[in-house]
């Protein structure tokens, strides 16, 4: 069996073969999100846990967390669950899946760096790899620079608080011939001043309309009343003279 051993810490993964059954067996019937102690593995993992993330048995068919079965079975699945991605709106599909616990026909076992042990292990803690990119949703910057969000705006300035667009994480591009340049994500999320001023005027122009059809509704039901009493008053009059007729 393939161990696929990956630690986010450092971001780097290493796929290892073992064929000792004494030590593949102690995986078996366990289930996906299980912690493991890492020296079943070797002496080299010795204080090492590891967490059972997934795998994959030797047709491809990856495990799917939820389902308890040792064994491949066929699932009708949409949008939302895991292990399918819809072609169309509101498609279904019925998909053969894995379950969640691990069983003797898994081909790759993923398994991810709980804790780590006081060795290190090469190709995996040994060498950490910096990430390419930075936060792009505003309230992660904020987090990644420790900034001030304002919350307590009488207490702050506006020109006091942290800008949050001074801090997005840029990577220069270099390219052979041509002068280098710098690229930045698009911050998610991001409340400025023109967005609060739009959202104010937007929520007064709802509060008009309110008004407006409130007060248009009032009218209506004042003259369907005058009309209704009218025709009231003129189907009385009629009822009246048609009695003094017959009287007559």
């Amino acid at each position: 069996m393939k161990f696929n051993i990956s630690f986010p810490e450092t971001g780097q993964q290493k796929c290892i073969d073992i064929d000792d059954e004494r030590k593949v067996r102690l995986f078996f019937d366990r289930r996906m999100g299980q912690e493991i102690d890492g020296e079943a593995l070797g002496e080299e993992f010795k204080g090492y846990i590891f967490r059972i993330a997934g795998g994959n048995d030797k047709q491809g068919f990856s495990m799917k967390q939820g389902v308890l079965e040792n064994k491949r079975v066929r699932l009708l699945l949409s949008a939302g669950h895991s292990n399918y991605r819809p072609r169309k709106k509101g498609e279904r599909k019925r998909k053969s899946v894995r379950g969640c616990i691990v069983g003797h026909d898994i081909a790759v076992l993923h398994l991810v760096v709980s804790k780590k042990g006081p060795g290190e292990l090469p190709g995996i803690t040994d060498n950490p790899i910096p990430r390419r990119l930075g936060p792009k949703r505003a309230s992660r910057i904020r987090k990644l620079f420790a900034l001030d969000k304002g919350v307590d705006r009488k207490a702050v300035k506006a020109e006091e608080r942290d800008d949050v667009r001074k801090y997005v994480v840029k990577r220069e591009i270099k390219r052979e011939g041509k002068k280098p340049y710098f690229k930045a994500p698009k911050i998610q999320r991001l409340i400025t001043a023109e967005r609060l001023r739009r959202k104010t005027k937007e929520k007064a122009q709802k509060k008009e309309r309110w008004q407006r059809a409130k007060e248009a509704a009032k009218k209506y039901n004042v003259l369907l009343n005058n009309v209704l009493h009218e025709r009231h008053v003129a189907e009385a009059q009629a009822h009246a003279q048609k009695t003094e007729e017959k009287k007559a």
